[in-house]
């Protein structure tokens, strides 16, 4: 099951903009400190980096990625999710509007 809302958060209301407008997204942060995004991926294929651990969990529509240093790309749909470690990257590919929450740990 993906999540449909999100309630008690602060939002930040200026959108982090990527990949020429390809991937948008808004910082929330939790009454415990604890830091996620909310976005959408448009259609594209793209290589993110990342700094911390992240979870990309889908929420609506659907990708295919691939974890660095694998030739496998998987796919995922609404109410999936994956990881991908800190200091790394991943490949993700769209054809149709990814919905996504990043989990940062």
């Amino acid at each position: 099951m993906s999540t449909e809302k999100i309630d008690g958060v602060s939002v930040s209301t200026q959108a982090s903009v990527y990949f020429d407008g390809k991937c948008v997204s808004h910082g929330i942060t939790f009454p415990d400190g604890t830091k996620k995004s909310v976005g959408v991926v448009l259609p594209a294929t793209l290589t993110f980096n990342t700094g911390a651990p992240e979870v990309m969990e889908c929420v609506a529509g659907g990708c295919e990625y691939r974890l660095a240093g694998s030739d496998a790309w998987q796919a995922s749909g609404p109410g999936d999710s994956f990881s991908i470690p800190g200091n790394s990257s991943f490949d993700i590919r769209v054809t149709e509007a990814y919905h996504y929450i990043c989990h940062f740990g």
